[in-house]
């Protein structure tokens, strides 16, 4: 479900209307039920009756058939597989629909919320012994818990959330974010910016909005300059005890596990799924929409372009079995080299 903390609703408003209003009453027509009221847009996981969702192409037939949406724009051949009691609107281009409705239900005037008011929201709420430097801009409905401590030049958005004993270091931004307990971000982080997502690629090359979140949970420490992007729809989430160093990117809706460990200037593209206790060395890439099991250590610039199990050690690009690595870097020697026998 979008957070109203930080995207605001247009809605509720009648299906049939709502695709008609858009120009698309021949989808309209279709349906059997146009008076039934959208009242939210969810990924199928956790929607509800009363939800709208997508389900672009056949990676979504599983959470399809569980889903509890009232509403879900599907793909043709996602057709059969829409659960009964949900409406499903048909559409060739099922993504650059919901991407129409996204613009609708959730003005794109509205999602600037860092630089915007949010008059719908209550004063920033602070327990004692909370320290502001100077020229601090914080947006109405913050909360910040004991003890934390925010640093000079900083912004944060309408909505934000803060736990106790934190330190957000100078000149950071902290936008559609809900921090825990003793998190430390050092300066020029920015928390909750926009994700890469885009359709048409290399053609007309439309936004999709990103109406999603970051949350980071407890005692994560994340370095100068690294970047986090909120969800596209769900959420960005950093787990327990894991520090990030310097200049590190986070893509929309990555969720790293418990006490990882990843060095400067790494880059997960989106909806890459870390699990506990993996380390990373500097430069490591991920391809993104890939699981890297817990325990996991991947050596530095390496490239991961697959899942890969529990407990691997990975180095190369693309990413590989660290012995298979050393054993074809060898081999390539030798070839290099020649055969100097005889």
């Amino acid at each position: 479900m979008v957070d109203t903390r930080f995207h605001r609703f247009s809605g509720p408003i009648a299906v049939g209307a709502l695709l008609a209003e858009l120009g698309h009453a021949d989808l309209a027509a279709g349906l059997a039920d146009n008076d039934r009221v959208i009242g939210g847009v969810s990924e199928l996981e956790l929607a509800g009756p009363s939800d709208l969702s997508l389900a672009a192409h056949m990676s979504y037939v599983e959470e399809l058939r569980r889903t509890a949406a009232g509403f879900i724009i599907v793909h043709p051949s996602l057709k059969d597989s829409v659960p009964a009691g949900a409406i499903a609107i048909v559409a060739p281009r099922a993504h650059n629909l919901f991407t129409e409705i996204l613009d609708r239900l959730y003005p794109g005037s509205t999602r600037a919320a860092i630089v915007g008011g949010r008059e719908d929201l209550d004063a920033p709420i602070f327990e004692r012994d909370v320290t502001i430097g100077s020229n601090v801009v914080i947006g109405n409905g913050v909360e910040i818990g004991r003890g934390t401590i925010i640093g000079a030049n900083t912004v944060i958005g309408p909505g934000v959330t803060i736990g106790r004993n934190s330190i957000i270091a100078p000149n950071c931004t902290i936008d559609c974010a809900h921090l825990g307990n003793e998190v430390v971000l050092h300066s020029g982080v920015r928390i909750g910016t926009e994700g890469f997502g885009w359709l048409d690629h290399g053609q007309t090359n439309r936004k999709i909005p990103q109406l999603g979140r970051v949350i980071i949970q407890d005692r994560v420490e994340i370095g100068a300059n690294s970047t986090v992007d909120r969800g596209a729809l769900g959420d960005t989430v950093i787990g327990d005890g894991t520090k990030i160093d310097n200049q590190v990117q986070i893509g929309h809706n990555c969720r790293i596990g418990r006490n990882c460990l990843i060095a400067a200037q790494s880059g997960l593209s989106g909806s890459t799924i870390v699990e506990d206790g993996v380390l990373m060395g500097g430069g490591v890439g991920t391809s993104g929409h890939l699981r890297i099991g817990a325990g996991t250590t991947i050596f530095g610039r390496a490239a991961v372009t697959k899942d890969w199990p529990a407990g691997s050690k990975l180095g190369g690009a693309p990413a590989q079995e660290l012995k298979d690595f050393w054993r074809e870097l060898a081999t390539l020697r030798k070839l290099a080299k020649g055969d100097k026998r005889g």
